[in-house]
């Protein structure tokens, strides 16, 4: 067997991840903001529900697909968008979108992804989205919506919680950023990871792959990381979000909302869905679990606006509970980005194949059938 057939759990697949990859990546990947605490919040907010099996029914067939946004998928996971990820495995964006499609899924790539667009596109067997930024070069957000409007994108992701960049500090100590110190830590952390490192040497330079055209050195990731940071625009306002929603003209989903007030106000600018998100924990630490926060909005956005979740899901019971509270589906990154740094498309393959066998036996064990009956009714808000 290999390593990645011998994890029965995204636990697992974050320890082969962790053995597999220089400590500068890993902690690139599992690091949040400043002491972390939102990142801890979004795990453990899961833990403050406990279900409420019904027995007796007939649960010999369990069925796990969906629609979002007009799209049938054969699991309530979409693959959330994650920038630069050939830094973690040498199959990069290609094997986690022709995982996530294999398991009937679609996937998200990100504006600061290592392959393009069209690359992408050309490699997949499903459905894709595709995460922007409002960012201060409007030329080259124009750019990427018309290329991905060739390339039949299913809708834009638009990530609404980057006015600033949140002070990651594994990061600051690794040396992201800083070229130098980033590539010295590199090395260093590298040496004792072989495999990792072979490719690292043989394969293609990372770039930037979607803004070669708009980047000096090729888009070079080493090169010009500090200049992609500083497109980032901290006047970005709803307005600018309609701008962008009427220019795409499709599916437009605004990834980073945090509150019931902004929820509201996606709905009213027609926004087709929204992502309860955090980023994970990696910008403002302190913010809300996102779980916590998904029972409020349901209940005031009703059915104006698809509702989707991420941050802190390692197992299928999480997304059932996600699920039974409002979420039309649940959004995963680290959860695959461990599977990725752990055996490529496989790792990734066995990520999804553990969430979806968790779901089946969990929804069994609950006694519902079908997921799209799923409800509040299956679920107890815990005392602390």
């Amino acid at each position: 067997m290999s390593r990645v057939n011998d994890c029965h759990s995204i636990a697992d697949l974050k320890a082969a991840a962790r053995a597999r990859m220089p400590s500068v990546l890993f902690d690139y990947i599992e690091g949040g903001a400043e002491d972390e605490i939102t990142a801890a919040w979004n795990r453990d907010a899961f833990s403050n529900y406990s279900f409420l099996p019904r027995t007796l029914r007939d649960v010999s067939k369990v069925n796990l697909s969906t629609t979002v946004q007009g799209i049938k998928i054969d699991l309530p996971i979409i693959a959330a968008p994650t920038g630069m990820t050939r830094m973690f495995h040498h199959e990069g964006e290609l094997a986690v979108a022709k995982a996530s499609h294999k398991a009937g899924t679609a996937y998200t790539l990100s504006s600061v992804a290592t392959t393009s667009i069209e690359d992408v596109a050309m490699a997949a067997k499903g459905p894709l989205f595709f995460q922007v930024y409002v960012w201060h070069n409007r030329k080259m957000v124009q750019d990427f919506m018309d290329r991905c409007r060739k390339m039949n994108y299913a809708g834009i992701m638009l990530a609404v919680d980057l006015a600033a960049l949140g002070k990651r500090e594994r990061d600051l100590r690794h040396g992201h950023g800083q070229a130098a110190k980033l590539k010295w830590n590199m090395a260093r952390s590298a040496i004792s990871k072989p495999a990792w490192l072979y490719h690292y040497l043989a394969e293609p330079k990372w770039r930037m792959a979607n803004m070669v055209q708009h980047l000096p050195h090729g888009a070079l990731a080493d090169k010009v990381l500090e200049k992609v940071n500083e497109q980032f625009d901290a006047s970005v306002t709803w307005e600018d979000a309609r701008e962008l929603m009427k220019a795409w003209g499709g599916k437009f989903i605004l990834k980073g909302i945090q509150c019931k007030e902004d929820a509201i106000l996606a709905a009213e600018m027609g926004a087709s869905g929204i992502v309860i998100s955090n980023h994970g924990g990696r910008q403002l630490d302190g913010a809300a679990a996102t779980l916590d926060l998904l029972p409020e909005i349901v209940e005031a956005v009703g059915n104006d606006i698809e509702v989707m979740i991420d941050g802190g899901i390692t197992r299928g019971s999480d997304v059932i509970k996600a699920l039974a509270l409002g979420a039309k589906a649940c959004l995963v990154g680290r959860a695959y980005m461990y599977g990725l740094g752990a055996g490529g498309e496989k790792g990734v393959t066995r990520c999804y194949d553990i969430l979806r066998e968790e779901m089946v036996r969990v929804m069994q064990l609950i006694g519902c059938s079908d997921v799209r009956e799923l409800g509040p009714q299956y679920l107890r808000k815990r005392i602390p």
